[in-house]
C-alpha cells in the first residue's frame, strides 16, 4: 500500500543528511518564516540544511528578531562538481599537476608510458552535493528566480519535496503537500511538525512559525483565518510563540524612516474604484527627506494592500534617478501576476510576487497615464 504523502517525508528526511531549502525570490513573510523553522526542525535531526533565495528587497530583515539561520545563501554556484575522467586501463597516469595563470588554469597530466590517448578522457558532471530539495511557499519553480535558472537540473537529479498553501501551485515535486484550506505554509509545517517529532517544537520554532501564521493571516484578522489556524497559534504559545512580541515587531515597531515614507505615499494615495487599483507616486524628494530609499518601496506596498482589502491591484511609481521612473505592482491574487504581466508590454522583471518595471522618462505624471492607459485595457 502506498505511503501517505506525511510518511514519505518522513521516511526521506530520516535519509537525507545534506538539505537544500529553497524559497521564491523575494520571498513572503510567511515563506521567510517556514524556511527559518524548516531550517532549526532539521537542524535537530542532525541534517546540514541550507537555505537558498533571492531577496533583491531584502525583506528578510525585517525577521532580525526572530533567531537567524547560518547558512542562507543567494547562489548554489559550486554545488556540484565537474569531472576529468581517464581510462587508466592501458596506460596510468604518473602525475598530475595544475598551473594558474591570468584568466586561466592548466592541468599537466603526465602518463607512465607513452602519450595520451584524447579517447581515453571523459568529462562527467557530478551529482549535487545536495540530496534533499524542500521548497516552501513557491506557486512554480519559475518563481525562484535566478538562482532556479542558474540550476534548472537540480529539479531533475535531487528529490523534490513541495510544500504551500497556494490553489495555483503546479505540484511540481516528487512529494507534494499542497493545502489551499491552510492559512499559511506555515501552518502547513506546524502540523507536520507535530506529526513527525512534536518534541522538536521548542521556543525558536514555535516563534518562527507563529510568526508566519500571523502575518499570513494579519493578525487573525483576514478571511484565511481558520480554526485550525487558530488551534495550532494557541499550541504554538504553548510552546513559547510570544504573539506579543511578534505583532509588535511585525505592525508596530517600525522604523521611523518607513513611517515617515509611508506617511508621503498616503497622503497621495490614488483609488480606482472600477479596476480595483489602489497606487501613489514617489518623487526624489520624498526619499531624501523621509531618509528612505526604493528597496522600501515593497514593505509601504504590503502596508498599503493592509489597508485597502478590497483591492485588486497595488502600484507605485517611483523616480530612481531624474530620467528614470520605476513602477512595483503587486496583485491581491498572485495568479494574476504572470497572467497579466506579459499583457502590460512593460520592460520589468517579476520579483516574487511583484513585478518590477523601468521606463525611462524625467515627468512621473506623464508615466502615471501610460501606464494607467495599458492597465485600463487588461479590462481586469
Amino acid at each position: 500500500m502506498a505511503l501517505e504523502p506525511i510518511q514519505q517525508l518522513e521516511e526521506i528526511l530520516k535519509k537525507s543528511k545534506n538539505i537544500l531549502i529553497f524559497l521564491p525570490q523575494s520571498p513572503s513573510n510567511d515563506a521567510v518564516s517556514a524556511g527559518w523553522s524548516f531550517y532549526f526542525f532539521l537542524k535537530k535531526t542532525g541534517a546540514r540544511p541550507t537555505i537558498a533565495f533571492n531577496d533583491p528587497f531584502k525583506n528578510n530583515s525585517r525577521f532580525n528578531f526572530l533567531p537567524r539561520p547560518k547558512n542562507i545563501t543567494d547562489t548554489i554556484s559550486g554545488a556540484r562538481d565537474f569531472i576529468i575522467s581517464f581510462n587508466t586501463l592501458h596506460n596510468k597516469i604518473g602525475n598530475v599537476r595544475t598551473v594558474e595563470k591570468k584568466n586561466e588554469l592548466r592541468i599537466y597530466i603526465t602518463p607512465e608510458q607513452g602519450s595520451i590517448d584524447p579517447r581515453d578522457f571523459s568529462f562527467i558532471p557530478a551529482k549535487f552535493k545536495f540530496d534533499l530539495v524542500i521548497v516552501l511557499g513557491s506557486p512554480d519553480k519559475e518563481s525562484l528566480g535566478k538562482i532556479y535558472e542558474e540550476n534548472p537540473d537540480i529539479f531533475y537529479e535531487v528529490p523534490v519535496i513541495n510544500i504551500d498553501c497556494r490553489n495555483s501551485n503546479d505540484n511540481f515535486g516528487q512529494i507534494n503537500m499542497v493545502d489551499i484550506t491552510a492559512s499559511s505554509t506555515c501552518e502547513i509545517l506546524a502540523e507536520i511538525f507535530e506529526k513527525i517529532n512534536p518534541s522538536s517544537l521548542d521556543e525558536n520554532i514555535a516563534n518562527c512559525l507563529l510568526t508566519g501564521i500571523i502575518s499570513a493571516t494579519g493578525s487573525f484578522q483576514k478571511k484565511n483565518t481558520t480554526p485550525k489556524a487558530l488551534q495550532l497559534s494557541a499550541r504554538l504559545m504553548d510552546k513559547g510563540g510570544d504573539q506579543q512580541k511578534i505583532i509588535r515587531h511585525l505592525y508596530k515597531t517600525q522604523p521611523l524612516h518607513l513611517l515617515k515614507l509611508w506617511g508621503r505615499i498616503m497622503a497621495r494615495i490614488k483609488w480606482d474604484e472600477k479596476l480595483k487599483l489602489v497606487w501613489s507616486l514617489v518623487s526624489l524628494e520624498d526619499f531624501v527627506q523621509s531618509h528612505s530609499k526604493p528597496s522600501d518601496i515593497p514593505l509601504v506596498l504590503e502596508k498599503i494592500k493592509d489597508n485597502y482589502s478590497s483591492g485588486k491591484i497595488f502600484m507605485v511609481l517611483f523616480n530612481e534617478t531624474p530620467d528614470t521612473i520605476k513602477g512595483i505592482i503587486e496583485f491581491s491574487q498572485e495568479k494574476d501576476l504572470k497572467k497579466t504581466v506579459p499583457l502590460l508590454e512593460l520592460e520589468g522583471e517579476i520579483k516574487g510576487s511583484l513585478y518590477e518595471f523601468k521606463i525611462t522618462d524625467t515627468n512621473i505624471i506623464e508615466t502615471e497615464k501610460t501606464v494607467l492607459e495599458k492597465i485600463k485595457k487588461l479590462g481586469m
